[in-house]
């Protein structure tokens, strides 16, 4: 098979995506690539809190690209474990933003932390002429699924 049927695949994409996926640990639901016991979905939202503070529950649903039903009981965990508190948006008295808490902040640093590293170790195995390769490669699959919703 000539290299151009084989990129023009669709399967061969599906087990490339696929594989990537286990290899990375994405497939591991209560843990995040980098090792830590939280899902990837909670690890991303606090991460969203962290880098950007407060924010409405409908702007975390938007940045996750989840259901706002799957985002709802995601911030009932993140409530639950201590991490994330809903508060009164300043602009609006009958809004509500969420804002992590002390104990949030601490986590999102753990995981931040847990993630340079992780990353770190991973651009060390690439070779570094193949990395500005791997980075395009990743933006144009990230473009193409933008397109795709």
């Amino acid at each position: 098979m000539s290299r151009d049927r084989r990129a023009d695949d669709p399967i061969v994409l599906q087990k490339a995506l696929g594989s990537f996926i286990r290899a990375f640990g994405l497939h591991q639901p209560e843990t995040t690539p980098c090792g830590q016991p939280i899902s990837v979905s909670e690890a991303h939202a606090l991460g969203e809190l962290a880098e950007d503070g407060d924010l409405r529950q409908v702007e975390l649903t938007r940045r996750l690209r989840l259901e706002k039903s799957t985002v709802s009981r995601l911030v009932r965990q993140l409530s639950t474990r201590g991490w994330i508190e809903r508060v009164p948006a300043p602009d609006d008295g009958r809004g509500v933003v969420l804002r992590l808490t002390p104990s949030g902040r601490r986590a999102a640093q753990n995981l931040a932390e847990a993630r340079r590293e992780r990353f770190s170790r991973l651009l060390e195995s690439i070779p570094a002429h193949e990395r500005e390769g791997v980075l395009h490669a990743l933006d144009v699959m990230k473009e193409a699924l933008d397109e795709e919703r």
